[in-house]
Formats: C-alpha cells, structure tokens, sequence
C-alpha cells in the first residue's frame, strides 16, 4: 500500500489531489469568496462614509473659519488613501487566486474603480480643507449659500450610488447621474456670483478665487459619482454606460 504525500517543510500529509476537488472542498472555497466578497463592499461603503464626512466637514469648516477642522481634515485624508490601497489589494488577490467568473469579475472590477473615485473624492476634499486653512481667519467676502448646497447634493448622490452599486438598481443609478446637472447649475451660479464680486471689488480676487476652487472640487465630486453610476450599469447588465459629458479630473 502506497504511503500519503508528505509536506517537505512540516511533514504533514498532503490530501490527494482528488480531495482538493470534491464537491465539498470547491464548496467551502466558494462560500469564503463570497463572504470575503461581501466584507469587500462592506468596506467600500465605509469608504464612500469617510468621504462624503470629509467632504460635509471641510465646507462647514469653511463656513465657520473653524482652522483646526480643516487641519484635521488633511491629515485624515491618508486614512482614506490607506482605505483605498487595502480594498484594492484584497480584491485583486481575490481575482489572482479565485480566478473569478462573469458576473463576479465584473463586481470585482466595479469595486476597482469605485475606490479610485472615492479616493478621488476625498482629495477633492482635503482640497477644500486646505483652502480652509488659506483662507484662515480673514472673513468670508459673502455668506456661503450655494457652495453648502452643492456639498449637500453632492454627498446625497454619492450616498445614493453606492446604495444603488450594493443593491444593483440600475435605474437608481441612471436617476443619480442624471441629477449631476443640478450641481453644475449650482456651480454656475457661484461662478456669476463670484466673478461679479471679483469685478466690483479687485481685492476680493483672492479670496474669490479659493472660493471657485471649492465650488469647482464639489462639482468634480459629483461627476466622480457619475463614474460610479456607470459601474453599477456595467456590473448589471455587463454593458459600459457613459454618463458624464466631459473628462473627470
């Protein structure tokens, strides 16, 4: 009778490889790359959560002078940065040793590219946090209005797609990306606004400036959403839907 394989490193015995194939085995193998799937979007809507906070806080930091805020803001952007990278790395170890199929490839890829956008996002909003900081304590030229509005929209749509990637509402999604236009209304309003201040008073051009840069990074934020919009189209339906008129920087 032929003795089992041993490990050469421990010697413990190797199962035979007809073992390592049988129903049961392929089953368990199975059952732990869906759990280990779902902890993965688990930790994607912790990510969009880090974001949208972030991006809400730096523009009521900005309201309210509040330069500490702002501080912490930036330095709690590598947190999110370290939320992406290991998202990214447990995904692609899943696709390099589970060798995923259709619909769960496609989730995979989906869960890739919707951390880049919401790393992206939370940049835009640590962008806001240090024109905070710039600003410091010189007073605001004009009340905010239409910037906390866009923030608002903007965080509401993100929270919204990600519960449309979890639920895979395509029609939810399609909705979403549509009601982007109504964040680039709100940003060309603060436009007008600002350029006719900057016109009636030229010392204002600095301040009014930094305040067109955070208008601009929440309307960048709301485009990124697009991009996640389009993610949950493709997991659905396998088909690349694009949402966004322009490129997103």
């Amino acid at each position: 009778m032929t003795s089992p394989s041993r490990d050469p490193h421990n010697g413990a015995p190797v199962p035979p490889p007809q073992a390592l194939y049988s129903p049961a085995a392929i089953n368990k193998s199975r059952t732990a790359f869906h759990r280990e799937l779902e902890r993965l979007q688990d930790e994607v809507l912790v990510l969009g959560s880090m974001v949208a906070k972030a991006t809400l806080r730096a523009v009521d930091a900005l309201r309210a002078g509040d330069i500490a805020t702002a501080r912490a803001i930036q330095a709690e952007d590598t947190l999110v940065n370290r939320k992406r990278f290991d998202i990214e790395e447990a995904a692609l170890l899943l696709i390099a040793t589970q060798q995923p199929m259709a619909s769960d490839l496609r989730q995979l890829a989906a869960i890739l590219q919707i951390v880049t956008d919401l790393e992206r996002m939370g940049d835009y909003a640590a962008g806001i946090a240090h024109i905070c900081v710039q600003i410091g304590d010189e007073p605001l030229i004009k009340p905010l209005i239409d910037i906390p509005r866009m923030a608002d929209k903007a965080t509401d749509m993100l929270r919204r797609s990600l519960d449309a990637f979890i639920e895979r509402d395509v029609a939810a999604a399609e909705q979403i990306a549509q009601e982007d236009d109504e964040v680039d209304d709100l940003y060309q309003q603060v436009y007008r606004e600002l350029l006719t201040i900057m016109l009636a008073n030229p010392r204002t051009i600095n301040q009014a400036t930094h305040l067109l840069w955070v208008a601009h990074n929440l309307e960048r934020v709301a485009d990124r959403v697009q991009n996640v919009c389009e993610r949950v189209v493709f997991l659905v339906t396998g088909r690349m839907r694009e949402f966004s008129r322009g490129t997103v920087g």
